[in-house]
């Protein structure tokens, strides 16, 4: 069964501006969707954050528009960046049984033995671009890193969707990495055996970042 969150429809609003309802705790929204016209609503903030940690960044909502209820997910927030409150939300109506893409975060698990034996780790992928059902969309893809040495990667085609959900990207794309122990390193003990300062630092500086 949804979480049903409670909505205002706010076409007649007219005299009550997007200042004043935040004001008030309010957050303005638009629900949109392909067989649904789109609705400027207001949900209440406090109720809005107990929803999403209800269901979860992706999960379904059953929004209750004065009193007409329509399945919907969370597509897009914005934020204030001084105070970090929502200040506008978009949903997205959805039929349980179609399918939409929606982004969700990749979680890194375990401590890497890489890590351990000095490596670095390295995540240039932070979420994943899926298809799947609205009942069938993850909040999260935990991605266990334990066993991940230096010199190792975890691609998209490492992932275990279970048959749930198909992942927009290429199968190759690296998620997560252990880069070996910094080379800066090394490079620093050599300067110290040469045992001077060369003549053209600057270019031997530049000799040393081609390599």
């Amino acid at each position: 069964m949804s979480t049903v969150l409670q909505a205002k429809n706010r076409s007649g609003e007219k005299k009550v501006s997007v200042r004043e309802l935040r004001r008030e705790g309010n957050i303005p929204a638009i629900v949109y969707g392909s067989k649904v016209d789109s609705i400027p609503v207001y949900v209440s903030a406090a109720e809005f954050a107990k929803t999403i940690k209800q269901v979860g960044r992706n999960g379904i909502i059953s929004l209750d528009v004065d009193g007409n209820r329509q399945d919907v997910v969370l597509t897009e927030y914005q934020k204030n960046v001084i105070n970090n409150e929502i200040t506008h939300a978009d949903f997205l109506a959805v039929d349980k049984s179609s399918k939409i893409n929606a982004d969700v975060n990749v979680a890194l698990v375990g401590d890497a033995a890489g890590v351990r034996d000095g490596g670095v780790l390295q995540q240039p992928l932070f979420t994943v671009s899926i298809t799947s059902s609205p009942a069938n969309i993850p909040s999260s893809i935990e991605v266990d890193i334990t066993g991940l040495q230096v010199g190792e990667t975890i691609t998209i085609a490492d992932l275990n969707t279970d048959g749930k959900f198909q992942i927009n990207h290429e199968a190759d794309e690296v998620i997560a990495s252990i880069l070996p122990p910094k080379v800066e390193e090394e490079i620093d003990s050599g300067e110290q055996q040469d045992g001077g300062t060369p003549e053209n630092e600057e270019g031997r500086e530049t000799e040393a970042s081609k390599e």
